[in-house]
């Protein structure tokens, strides 16, 4: 099967030189019957590759059974690979086949194969040589013909000298052996993989799709997407999903970029402030952000003794008379002012000064995005842009554009 028909087959995308190698490699070994390890980071398309060879295999016909190593329990991995017998353990109330053993005659792709615990991995290494295995429980051995793809994201080889994978193993699955490039060695496939996927998500979803500019897609290029492939879906539906029938510009691709970037550095609720300043800027944002919060804290505060029933400060007969001329005098801080904060109490600054300079900075931070401006500061975008028309915030971002 030549290289286009199976792009065509696979939904494989790309025309560079290294996706090109993939694919001929794939064209190479797919109608000879031997198991092939494909290696590649987390996100690259080993999945992909794997239903490629078996499409362009002479077991097309037959199921391809995907198995992840690593998402199954060590204790139930042997049952869910081989099959187990009736009253093998005790929720085994019947006999059931095993992956092995529905993928007779097809394939099977063991994908994080390093993953995979030592006491299975000898099990496998007998379905590989003999074609034998056993159910859990049981006695008597079966055959299956079945053809194994794995994959991995780890160092087998690595492993190997740890003790973490077996050697004998090792060399049985990698006789061949598939490479698959990560996303930043093959930047020229790019623009493909965003026109598709854009396609793809629009149509499925009904968006209207106007498409990137070369701009925003020379922007795209720049990021090295250490998630890869998958990281780049992820983040061509999300754009799509925010900007509903825009075109996509540079600008736009920026902003998303370094909003996806500065969330990485506040997931961790503990951490108020971004943590890659120096010590004395870390320092000055908590204490702006501390005070902002607690501003926060007073407007609810006085929020909610305006909302009660004031009517009970005139009454001697339900409450303290020396508490009531307290509250009329004053002492507590004027419900009428703007916060119920002594200015004084941290220094020359006033509250709002504070809050307006938090807001700036948070802003220019996210280059002017307010949506995320919002979201780190813990208010509305509705009270965010209040709080911009209230500061004259709007003029300065402006001048300073």
């Amino acid at each position: 099967m030549n290289i286009e028909l199976i792009k065509q087959k696979s939904g494989i995308v790309g025309e560079s030189e290294e996706i090109n190698q993939v694919l001929e490699m794939v064209s190479q070994v797919a109608g000879v019957d031997i198991s092939v390890l494909i290696n590649g980071e987390s996100g690259t398309g080993k999945e992909l590759v794997a239903k490629a060879i078996h499409t362009a295999s002479m077991r097309s016909s037959k199921d391809l059974i995907i198995v992840n190593c690593g998402a199954i329990p060590e204790g139930i991995i042997e049952s869910e690979l081989f099959g187990h017998k009736k009253g093998a353990y005790t929720d085994a109330s019947e006999s059931r086949k095993g992956y092995f053993e529905t993928a007779n005659k097809g394939t099977i792709f063991l994908d994080e194969i390093g993953d995979m615990p030592l006491e299975t991995q000898v099990k496998v290494l007998r379905v590989l040589e003999t074609g034998e295995y056993m159910r859990v429980g049981d006695s008597i051995s079966k055959k299956t013909d079945t053809r194994v793809i794995a994959a991995t994201n780890k160092d087998l080889a690595k492993l190997v000298k740890e003790g973490k994978f077996r050697q004998d193993l090792y060399y049985r699955l990698k006789t061949v052996t598939i490479n698959l490039p990560a996303l930043r060695h093959r930047k020229n496939d790019i623009r493909l993989l965003v026109e598709r996927f854009a396609l793809q998500f629009s149509r499925t979803n009904k968006i209207k799709y106007k498409g990137f500019t070369p701009e925003a897609i020379k922007v795209i290029q720049k990021f090295d997407w250490p998630g890869n492939v998958r990281e780049l879906r992820n983040f061509i539906e999300s754009i799509l999903i925010l900007e509903k029938g825009e075109r996509i510009t540079a600008e736009i691709i920026e902003k998303q970029l370094q909003n996806e970037k500065m969330m990485e550095f506040s997931d961790n609720p503990a951490l108020p402030v971004v943590v890659n300043q120096n010590p004395d800027q870390a320092e000055r944002e908590l204490i702006l952000r501390q005070l902002l919060f607690l501003r926060q804290d007073i407007e609810e505060l006085k929020l909610m003794l305006k909302q009660s029933d004031f009517s009970i400060l005139n009454s001697p007969r339900n409450i303290d008379e020396n508490f009531s001329n307290k509250i009329h005098d004053n002492e507590f801080g004027d419900f009428e002012d703007k916060t119920l904060l002594k200015e004084q109490a941290i220094g020359s600054f006033k509250t709002t000064d504070l809050e307006k300079e938090m807001i700036l900075r948070t802003l220019e931070y996210f280059n002017n995005n307010r949506r995320a401006a919002a979201k780190s500061l813990g208010m509305s975008e509705r009270t965010l842009y209040r709080k911009i028309n209230d500061y004259g915030i709007e003029k300065k971002i402006n001048k300073d554009n």
